[in-house]
């Protein structure tokens, strides 16, 4: 399974057109045989959960059997296409799963990996839906949560998504190395006690977790590669 997320910045003049694709966009997805699970996602304008939209900035995370899937999509795809003629600049990472647990929309789209011996970069995903009773729980810790993920050493990058503002929310991050990751969910004390907190508390009506090893990345935003050459 190839699993990719494309991120597309829109002109200013063109923003409508970005908001018309996540309803437009629907159709030739769902057409699609190659795809095997998709989500059509706006963006934050920091690089986690954010309640603040980035309107010129908007994703595509899908799954396809086989890299040859993707490239057909990207090369050929209506959706590409629209990408290239009203995009400002886009970027796209591929990645293998290595793990996943939880469920999206009662779905387990990247299968039930259990790679436990991977070394390099690693991907991490995020993402709840949020009951709607502890809405005000979430957002009064994450700030605290971001501003303590950048600092980690072996953090890169993040990139704050969702299907759907406020309760439908994903953060999508990269990472040096595993042992990164672990310093950040399980060593900090801080990151620690907030994840108990969810538990204890019962925020999420669903939740996934997910790992992957990233195989390419292509394209650029704001001028430039956000892997800055990782996986060359």
């Amino acid at each position: 399974m190839i699993v990719s997320l494309t991120i597309v910045r829109y002109r200013k003049l063109f923003i409508p057109f970005a908001l018309l694709a996540m309803a437009l966009h629907r159709l030739p997805l769902w057409l699609n045989k190659r795809c095997m699970f998709y989500k059509l996602l706006g963006s934050g304008r920091n690089g986690t959960f954010d309640l603040q939209p980035d309107w010129q900035q908007w994703g595509l995370l899908a799954c396809w059997d086989s890299r040859e899937d993707f490239d057909q999509f990207y090369k050929k795809s209506f959706i590409a296409d629209w990408w290239r003629t009203l995009g400002r600049e886009s970027w796209t990472i591929l990645c293998e799963p290595l793990q996943s647990h939880g469920k999206w929309n009662g779905r387990e789209p990247f299968g039930n990996p259990n790679i436990k011996d991977h070394s390099g970069p690693v991907v991490v995903l995020t993402r709840a839906t949020i009951r709607i009773s502890r809405l005000r729980n979430f957002w009064s810790h994450v700030d605290e949560v971001a501003d303590l993920m950048t600092s980690v050493p072996g953090y890169i990058t993040s990139f704050g998504i969702g299907e759907a503002p406020v309760y439908r929310q994903a953060t999508f991050s990269v990472w040096q190395s595993l042992d990164a990751v672990k310093a950040f969910a399980y060593i900090s004390r801080e990151h620690t006690e907030v994840i108990k907190l969810t538990r204890r508390e019962n925020w999420y009506s669903e939740e996934l977790f997910a790992r992957f090893k990233p195989i390419e990345s292509f394209g650029s935003l704001h001028g430039k590669d956000p892997l800055n050459d990782l996986l060359k």
